[in-house]
This record gives C-alpha cells, sequence and structure tokens, in this order.
C-alpha cells in the first residue's frame, strides 16, 4: 500500500522531530496566536494570502485552539478529532498510528456495487456497525455508506449540520475506531462509502464567519445562508483535501456528495474529480457518487463521477405505492407509469421540463444505466416525513416486494436504507442535539414546515410532530425487525444473490432497449447486457395487464406473475435472454 501523505494546506500536521505545524487561513483579521493546552500563547507567522502559520512542539493528542481576538479563541477548522464538543480544544493526531490489517484492499468495480446507507450512532457508533457487518455483507450487500459523520454539535445529529468536516465525531468513536471499521468491512469484502457535505455547515460551532467571511459568497444564497465559495482557492483546497483524507488515510472506497448543486460551481466538481483520481493509487477501485438536484448528466461522464442519486426513481415509485400527491410528488402525480418508464430507459425523468417554475434537468438517455443510484428510501425521503413513516407503513406489503424487484435487479447500481431488508416499521425521525434558542428555533421550523400539508393543518397535529431534540426521538430511530423480518431477509438474499450471478457479469457493457407503460401502473424495460437481454416486468396495481413475455423461463418472478399473457397486480417478473 503506498504511504499516505497527509494533505498539509490546513490544520495541523505532525514532522518527525516531534513537532508539528499549524495553519490556518483567516483574511479576515491581522494576528492569530495558537494556545497548546498548559503553553503560553505563540504568536503565528502571517503568510501571503491571509494564511498563518507556525510550527511547534506538539504530540499526538495535544489539545489546541486558535485566539483570533482577545475574547475569542477557536477550534482548528480542519481538526482532525476534538477534545470535547464543536466549541472546545482540537487534538493534534498521528495519521500513521493505525495498522491496517488489509493493507492490500483495492476494492471492487463500480458494476458490483450494492449499496446500504445508515446512520452510524444509531447503530452503537464506528464499533456498532463493525459488529453488524457480517450480516450486512450476508444479505448480499457490497458495500455501507455512512452518513456524515464530521463533528457536530451535541450527540445525537443527522450529520448534515457538522462543522468540524475533517474530525469524526467524538459520539460515534475516535480515528482509529472508524479506522477499525473501514478495516473490518474491507476484510469481509465489503466497501465502505462515506457521504460528505461540503455545500454548507451546521447553525452551532461553525466560526469561520468570525476571521474568514471570504469562505462565503454574499451573492449566492442557499437554505443555509452563503453559498461556499470555492473560486477562494484557499476554499477549494478545504473540501478536495477533505475528500482526499478519507479516501487515503481512512481508505473509504467511495464518497457520496451532498446537494452539489447548493455549491453552483460544475467547474470545481470537475477539478475535485480530476484531483481525486490522480492522487489515489491506479489500482484502487474509488467510487465519486453525486447528489444534484439539478439533474446535470455532463458530470456523468467517463473518468469524472461514477453516478448520480436518482432522486426521480423514487418519486414516482412512491406515488405509485402510496398514491400520494403532496409537495414534490405532485411533479410525479402524472402518468406515473410513463414516467417511471422514462426514468428505467433514460436515467432522469425531469430532463429539461418545467419544475416549480424552472427547468430542471437535461438529456441522459445516452448514459449508462449504472449511471444511476435509485432507491426506494433513504434517510431523506424517510426522515424527512413529519412522522418519518417508512414504505413499510404506506402501501401494501405485496407491492413492496414487487418494487423491491425491481430496484434489486435492474442495471442501475441500487441503495437500500438501514431496516429496508429486515421490513422494520419503526420510524426514522429527524433528530439533533440543540439547546435553549436554537432547539426552539428547529423545533418550531419543522412543525411550521409541515403546516402547508393537509394533515398537519391543525396546530394539535403539529404538535404530534417529535421534537427534533429529544432523546426519545433518536431512540425510536434505532431500526428494529419487523414482524416477518425472515421473510424479507429471504427475499433481500435471494434477489442480490441473482443480482451477482445473472445481473453483475454483463453491466459493463449495459444499455437500454427501451421501456414503456402496459398499464396505469405497471411498465416494461429491457436492456442489452454483456450476458444477453434483461427484461422486467412490474405491475404496481390491483388488477391484471396484458404483457408479451420472452419465451425464456423467468429468473425471478415476485407476487402471482404472468398467466396466459396477463400480469397479474402487485407482480414483478425478470428475464435473461441468453
Amino acid at each position: 500500500m503506498t504511504t499516505f501523505v497527509q494533505p498539509k494546506t490546513w490544520g495541523a500536521t505532525l514532522r518527525p522531530d516531534g513537532r508539528a505545524r499549524f495553519r490556518l487561513w483567516a483574511p479576515g483579521i491581522n494576528a492569530v496566536s495558537l494556545e497548546i493546552e498548559g503553553r503560553d500563547p505563540i504568536p503565528m507567522a502571517r503568510e501571503a494570502g491571509g494564511w498563518f502559520a507556525i510550527e511547534a512542539p506538539a504530540a499526538p493528542g495535544s489539545a489546541y485552539k486558535y485566539r483570533i481576538s482577545t475574547d475569542l479563541a477557536v477550534p482548528d477548522p480542519a481538526s482532525r478529532a476534538q477534545a470535547g464538543d464543536v466549541h472546545d480544544a482540537s487534538l493534534v493526531v498521528d495519521p500513521t498510528a493505525y495498522t491496517w490489517r488489509v493493507p492490500g484492499w483495492s476494492g471492487r468495480p463500480w458494476e458490483e456495487v450494492v449499496l446500504y446507507e445508515l446512520h452510524a450512532g444509531l447503530l452503537g457508533g464506528f464499533r456498532g456497525v463493525a459488529e453488524r457487518l457480517p450480516e450486512i455483507a450476508a444479505l448480499g450487500v457490497t458495500a455501507i455508506e455512512l452518513m456524515p459523520i464530521g463533528d457536530f454539535s451535541g450527540t445525537r445529529n443527522w450529520g448534515y449540520d457538522g462543522v468540524l468536516p475533517y474530525a469524526p465525531d467524538a459520539a460515534l468513536g475516535t480515528p482509529d475506531d472508524l479506522k477499525a471499521m473501514v478495516d473490518r468491512a474491507h476484510e469481509l469484502g465489503l466497501m465502505v462509502f462515506l457521504d460528505v457535505v461540503y455545500n454548507h455547515f451546521g447553525p452551532e460551532g461553525n466560526y469561520l464567519g468570525a476571521y474568514a467571511a471570504d469562505f462565503f459568497r454574499q451573492d449566492v444564497h442557499t437554505p443555509w445562508g452563503g453559498a461556499v465559495d470555492v473560486r477562494q482557492e484557499a476554499v477549494a483546497r478545504f473540501f478536495i483535501d477533505n475528500a482526499l483524507m478519507w479516501l487515503n488515510e481512512y481508505r473509504f472506497d467511495g464518497l457520496r456528495f451532498d446537494a452539489v448543486h447548493a455549491i453552483g460551481d460544475p467547474e470545481f466538481l470537475d477539478r475535485m474529480a480530476g484531483e481525486i483520481r490522480a492522487a489515489v493509487e491506479p489500482e484502487r477501485h474509488v467510487h465519486l457518487v453525486l447528489e444534484n438536484e439539478s439533474n446535470d448528466a455532463a458530470r456523468l461522464r467517463a473518468g469524472g463521477y461514477d453516478a448520480q442519486w436518482n432522486d426521480d426513481f423514487h418519486n414516482v415509485l412512491h406515488v405509485l405505492l402510496t398514491g400520494e400527491r403532496d409537495a414534490y410528488y405532485a411533479h410525479f402525480a402524472e402518468w406515473p407509469a410513463e414516467r417511471l418508464a422514462r426514468c428505467l430507459a433514460e436515467g432522469f425523468v425531469y430532463q429539461g421540463e418545467d419544475f416549480d417554475g424552472h427547468t430542471r434537468g437535461v438529456p441522459s438517455g445516452h448514459l449508462s444505466p449504472t449511471r444511476f443510484v435509485p432507491f426506494l428510501q433513504n434517510h431523506d425521503q424517510i426522515g424527512n416525513r413529519a412522522l418519518g413513516e417508512r414504505l413499510t407503513l404506506l402501501t401494501d406489503p405485496a407491492k413492496l416486494r414487487a418494487a423491491t424487484g425491481l430496484l434489486l435487479l435492474a442495471p442501475q447500481i441500487p441503495l437500500l436504507f438501514m431496516g429496508d431488508e429486515v421490513g422494520s416499521t419503526t420510524p426514522f425521525l429527524f433528530f439533533t442535539d440543540f439547546h435553549d434558542q436554537l432547539a426552539d428555533a428547529v423545533r418550531e421550523g419543522r412543525r411550521k414546515e409541515f403546516a402547508k400539508f393537509p394533515a398537519f393543518a391543525d396546530p394539535e397535529a403539529r404538535a404530534k410532530i417529535p421534537d427534533p431534540n429529544a432523546r426519545s426521538t433518536f431512540e425510536a430511530s434505532r431500526p428494529q425487525p419487523g414482524a416477518d423480518a425472515e421473510a424479507w431477509r429471504t427475499l433481500y438474499r435471494e434477489l442480490l444473490t441473482l443480482r451477482r450471478e445473472r445481473i453483475v457479469p454483463g453491466l459493463a457493457v449495459a444499455r437500454s432497449e427501451g421501456a414503456e407503460a402496459i398499464g396505469d401502473k405497471a411498465v416494461v424495460a429491457r436492456w442489452r447486457l454483456g450476458t444477453g437481454l434483461l427484461t422486467v416486468a412490474l405491475n404496481l396495481g390491483d388488477e391484471a395487464v396484458a404483457v408479451t413475455a420472452p419465451e425464456t423461463a423467468p429468473l425471478t418472478t415476485i407476487g402471482a406473475g404472468p398467466v396466459d399473457g396477463q400480469l397479474a397486480g402487485a407482480s414483478f417478473v425478470a428475464w435473461l435472454e441468453v
């Protein structure tokens, strides 16, 4: 394994002589001092471009802060670990201290990826996740994806409110605990992906505005404030070096970049992908995935990003499964079967059409189906519901099983959410650990957000929305097996075995052969794989629909399946003609 060279642009970098170099970008102030616990402050030297730097004696575990004014000392924004929470001192970390058990791991090809999204805190932190990995691997999953782990305020958070993106949150474990979890995954043949947030910082513990206001743009606004200004070289380096740290120091196999449309700079995205590709060992399989509301197919070209989360797939299937038409589901409520057919054949549903008064998306039919990551559920689609209900409570189980067949056997790269595989009915709620006025604002803001929904128009109904800051909200979100857990496990194992043995060998050259609606809630789709013609048919309606079945025997049938040219309701079937 190539020896990791730690990025030195930001933060504390250990030297071989028992010293460390500390570096902070603070263009908004004239002086910065380093305060290492138990010592007098040391003035830092001012460098060109707004940088301050100093070398000082420091061992692993040394606690430090930057003094930026007489009344304010701040943690390192590139802290590798915290002595406590986001307001406390940062710790010097030795990135080479952990001894890898699987140093030669090189990952797995993209075509083999089956993602399993999880929240590390709900599973007992990094050590708890490591204990769960054997059962996840036995299911047929090939990669876990951690929701963001960068240090956030308190001990309970989804992770998207992080403010110290280089520091694994102490509530989840130490940096070495995280590395041991990754190591254990690699021992089991599992890849590990990480969701990273480069579009904003959380509301508690972000001090950048006090000394580096130029980190943020004043002319471009996001739901979280001014957009990060990646045109500034120091800002671009902050995020690119962070990505390289996770991939090279922690040996993650892939990154999922949250809401890059809020960054609003395609050139930066291309630069970041290029630098990552150049900086990891050429023999490693490292995968980069976008969340991009803009449906920007240009970012999905060869050599850049492997794929994009496909919200369109979820949205149209949710309409078909539940009949819901509120909020963004309204954009998928008309002709849902036709929209699903387009999604299966071409990737995005929206490819330049009007969406809430603006044009969304560009043509994507030229892309391989493996450029898209579909899902039936994820943290957003469950947790952004007022009561966090899963599909197990929102639709007929037979229809959910049929939709699961489509998710796992279509050529796109599937993503599951923790609990899917055991038919969990426990909620996944929005939770935080804020206090005082911020806690009140988050609680009331969430209830106000749902006032536009008919079910929560009444104040008494809104009052029943769980308080995000209550520990009980966090505890209620731990996924528990449903009453028919073993039946769901069996279904997932069987489908993922079929995917591994019959679908994956032909995915590298997969291309669409078209799809069409065959009923109000039914579709048929075909893809040419390297191993033959894959055809799938799904009927989420209650009545049978006509379907032309290939002459070959089905790979699998879920539900009653096709009889005499009719596909029964709540059914899925797949064929592979070799």
